[in-house]
């Protein structure tokens, strides 16, 4: 984004492609998009669907990198770790409250899981007290009440930690599969709960990051290897789908909000009073933005 670079003009199509300064973003600029055009291809002219269509497009790509970045790192991973209960710590609590080797965890506290992925966040948001565990025993499904898990503080927040090790299915193109979709389905379920939690106040500004402090992640993911780099760029690319889906003001998800009125109104938003809202909202996230560039620097510098 930010003041243009380098710029070539398509012969072909009229295009401009541009290479910008500041490297927090790209952007297609349409015809009739933030204003009226006559032109016979201009977005304004276009049906409310197409619209919709159109809007929606750039997040779908977001999330469909992010599966394919997911797929990518499953795919390369050593093992595909289960929820079946393999073997326990030595005076392991959880043993001890009535798990037992060969269970299938199934709920966390009436959560689903599906694979150890799943299993390890649940357990670590929600396992900070005793809490009632579901599992496959012997082709049953049993409620274990008030299960006991270990837990670790870190950066002034407690978590909970499993003391068993688990099995890992094999490596077939089905389990492949599985364990990525789910994978997928458990990074988009933990950043919609940092959202909510960012919204509720359990999070604050201060555990934000921008552009400097991704590119510090990443620096950090690329040195433990390219699983975690993978993992770390997949969560990114689906966050970045997911946060534009939001209906707020320059979001896309603002967007399809207005074009969802005009579907039911059957007229649209006066444009004046839609780009207003929009550069008003455009100019908090920028605002935003500066705010959490500033926190990470200085949280680098230190």
């Amino acid at each position: 984004m930010g003041p243009r670079i380098l710029s070539k003009v398509s012969e072909k199509s009229g295009i401009r492609y541009s290479l910008r300064a500041l490297p927090i973003g790209g952007f297609v600029s349409m015809v009739g998009e933030d204003e009226a055009s006559d032109a016979p291809g201009a977005f304004c002219r276009k049906p409310v669907w197409q619209r919709l269509i159109i809007t929606a497009s750039g997040a779908a790509m977001n999330l469909l990198l992010g599966v394919l970045l997911m797929s990518i790192m499953v795919g390369g991973s050593e093992a595909l770790p289960t929820t079946t209960i393999l073997r326990f710590a030595d005076g392991a609590s959880t043993e001890a409250s009535g798990l037992r080797v060969g269970d299938r965890i199934h709920e966390i506290n009436g959560v689903r899981v599906h694979i150890a992925n799943d299993m390890v966040y649940e357990i670590m948001t929600e396992c900070t007290a005793p809490t009632d565990v579901t599992v496959i025993r012997g082709g049953e499904k049993l409620i274990i009440r008030d299960v006991s898990f270990p837990t670790f503080s870190y950066e002034g927040r407690l978590y909970g930690t499993a003391d068993f090790k688990v099995y890992s299915d094999a490596k077939t193109p089905l389990n492949l599969l599985k364990h990525a979709f789910w994978q997928s389905v458990g990074a988009v379920h933990q950043i919609w709960d940092s959202l909510l939690s960012l919204a509720t106040g359990q999070y604050t500004i201060d555990d934000m990051s921008g552009p400097v402090g991704i590119t510090e992640a990443i620096g950090e993911a690329a040195a433990e290897g390219k699983t975690d780099l993978l993992y770390l760029c997949a969560i990114i690319t689906l966050n970045l789908g997911l946060v534009n889906l939001l209906p707020l003001p320059a979001l896309d998800g603002g967007r399809i909000i207005f074009q969802l009125v005009e579907l039911v109104r059957r007229k649209p938003v006066p444009p004046e009073i839609e780009g207003y809202v929009h550069f008003v909202g455009l100019v908090l996230l920028m605002l935003l933005m500066a705010v959490i560039t500033y926190k990470d620097v200085v949280r680098l510098i230190k």
